[in-house]
Order: structure tokens, then C-alpha cells, then sequence
């Protein structure tokens, strides 16, 4: 990563121990979000190609992996770039390609795919900082980014629990 992103970059990309916590619990949740994803992907949409599933196991398998090591080598913290658009570019490629016929589980995924989209805006926006970061936001604390995660986070939960109902109800 070159000198003038990270110099740019806020607590998320560095060592600071106020932030390890959510580094923690990010390794946590996307080993097993993304776990369910893969799974629902390769267990409830049509026929697709098999490099999909594979950007969708390899971003699980990467994601957690890189945040972990990050708790103790920060700088490859960057490095979430690449499991994240793995897992976005094997959802698009899904989306357009392989949804299934049940109105409710194709919305479902259209809902994951969109949530992880937004979490990737999120992570550009905040983590890598493509764009400004208002006062307001630049906390990882603060109250409306919060709201902003919590709007991720509930649309793939959404999304996730849409496709099981229409594929397994």
C-alpha cells in the first residue's frame, strides 16, 4: 500500500488497541457469515460456473484469515481488499448468472449482494478512505456509523434468512 493512503488511513488501518476489538469481531462474523453464504450459493441457486463458488469459498477462507494476522501485523490490514472483492465479484457474478426461480430466495440473494456492496462502499469510504470522511463518521464509535453498519449487517441477515425461507420452507 502505498505511503500516502496510509498516512491518510484512520484508526482502522492501524495498530491502535482501541480498535482490535472490532478487528476481532469482523474475523469472527465473516468466518461465519461468509461461511453461510458459500453454502447457500453452492446449496440453492441454479447451475453456475464453479469459479463462483470458488470467489465465494476463497473470500471466506481469506477474510477472517487477514483479520486475524492483522491484529499483529497491522499492516497488511489492506490486504481485506481482496477477499472482499472476492466475495462481491462471486455475488454479482451469481446474481447475474445463477438466481434461483423462488421469487422470495432471488430477492433474498439480491438483498445479500446488496448489503455486501454497501459493506464494501463502507470499507472504501472509511477503512481506505476513497472519499472524504465527514467529522462526523470518522469515529468508528460514532453513533451514525453505527447506523450505517446496522444497515449492512441487516440487509445480508435479511437476505440470508430470504433465501432460506424460499428455498427451505
Amino acid at each position: 500500500m502505498r505511503a500516502s493512503v496510509l498516512a491518510r488511513a484512520g484508526i482502522e488501518m492501524s495498530g491502535d488497541p482501541v480498535f482490535l476489538p472490532r478487528v476481532r469481531r469482523l474475523a469472527r462474523v465473516s468466518a461465519v457469515v461468509l461461511g453461510i453464504i458459500w453454502f447457500l450459493a453452492i446449496r440453492t441457486t441454479e447451475p453456475h460456473d464453479a469459479a463462483i463458488d470458488g470467489a465465494l469459498l476463497a473470500g471466506w477462507v481469506l477474510m477472517p484469515t487477514v483479520l486475524w494476522i492483522s491484529i499483529h501485523r497491522p499492516k497488511i490490514r489492506p490486504l481485506v481488499f481482496l477477499p472482499s472483492a472476492l466475495v462481491t465479484v462471486g455475488l454479482v457474478a451469481l446474481c447475474l448468472t445463477a438466481l434461483p426461480d423462488d421469487d422470495v430466495a432471488r430477492g433474498g440473494w439480491l438483498l445479500i449482494t446488496g448489503g455486501i456492496l454497501f459493506g464494501g462502499f463502507l470499507g472504501g469510504w472509511f477503512w481506505f478512505r476513497w472519499f472524504p470522511v465527514p467529522a462526523s463518521l470518522d469515529s468508528p464509535f460514532s453513533s451514525p456509523r453505527w447506523a450505517l453498519i446496522g444497515a449492512h449487517v441487516a440487509m445480508i441477515v435479511a437476505g440470508v434468512a430470504l433465501v432460506a425461507l424460499g428455498h427451505y420452507v
